[in-house]
Formats: structure tokens, sequence, C-alpha cells
């Protein structure tokens, strides 16, 4: 782990501390997107957790949604499943409330606890990636697992339903 990055390194300490058994690695190319992710790693875009911070309109507070990066987000729809309308909040809050930079948020390890919801079309897979604190580093996991290791909401986050799980 010692050959990792700061950030990336964050991430495997987050993940070991959560009994996760993940490896991050740090792709030779970029992992920044969806596409770029599902490339460097060998897989469908489905795949891709895109770890994607919103804030509250009333309360300011962030939420994080851990999305299927084949998929869009229907933020009303989601709005009415967690009970507040959504904003996206400029890269600075991001940054505050993560620690990270977009590109780069795991789905665990923030600078602060992250009321959080993952895609239900995750479910799908048995593994998917997940971005781990850079542009170019991701970890393999198994996404039942991962929303049971940091307490996340399984729900419909497309369009075509956000009915909770």
């Amino acid at each position: 782990m010692s050959e990792l990055k700061p950030a990336p390194r964050r991430v495997q300490q987050a993940a070991d501390g959560l009994g996760l058994a993940v490896r991050v690695v740090e792709m030779a190319q970029s992992t920044r997107t969806a596409e770029d992710a599902a490339a460097a790693c060998g897989c469908a875009v489905g795949q891709i957790i895109k770890s994607l911070v919103f804030r509250g309109k009333q309360s300011g507070k962030p939420v994080l949604l851990l999305v299927s990066g084949s998929n869009r987000v229907d933020q009303a729809g989601v709005a009415s499943v967690i009970g507040e309308a959504l904003d996206r909040p400029d890269a600075a809050f991001v940054r505050e409330v993560t620690g990270f930079a977009i590109g780069g948020i795991p789905p665990f390890g923030h600078a602060q606890p992250l009321p959080t919801w993952l895609d239900k079309d995750l479910l799908q897979y048995e593994t998917v990636w997940a971005a781990a604190g850079s542009p170019e580093a991701v970890f393999e996991v198994d996404p039942r697992r991962l929303a049971e290791a940091i307490g996340a909401t399984v729900i419909g986050v497309a369009p075509s339903g956000a009915q909770s799980n």
C-alpha cells in the first residue's frame, strides 16, 4: 500500500477500516469518466460507480448518490424518495465535504459522514468499480457488500423510477 499516492492510500485505509476486502489500484490511464474507467477496468460502463455529490435545496446538507455509470439521475424522482429537492454544488463544496476532487470521489472515507444512496441497477453485477481518491485510482467490489459496509440505502435513480428497495 505504501506505493499508493496519499489520496488512494486514504481510501485503502478506509476500506480496510470498513472490513471491505478490496485492493486500490492506480491505472496508467485516466478513470475520471465512467467511459474511461470502463475501458481501463475492462468492464461494462454500467459496472462503474459514479460518486455524485448533491446538496439539499432546503437544508444545504450534502447527499451522496452512487450511480451506475450507464445511468443519469432523475433528480425529481430521487428527491421524492429522500424527502428533499437536490442541487448540484460547485467543486469547492464537493471537495470540502468529501476531501476529494471530482473525478476521484470514492464511496466512503470522506471528510465528513454523508447520507448515501446506491443505485439499484448496480446490484445486477457481481462486482463494480469505484473511484479511489484520484482520477487514476479505482477498486473492484461486490455492490451488495459495499452498500452493507457503508450503510447505503438502495434506490432507483434513473428516470424509470426512484422507488426505495
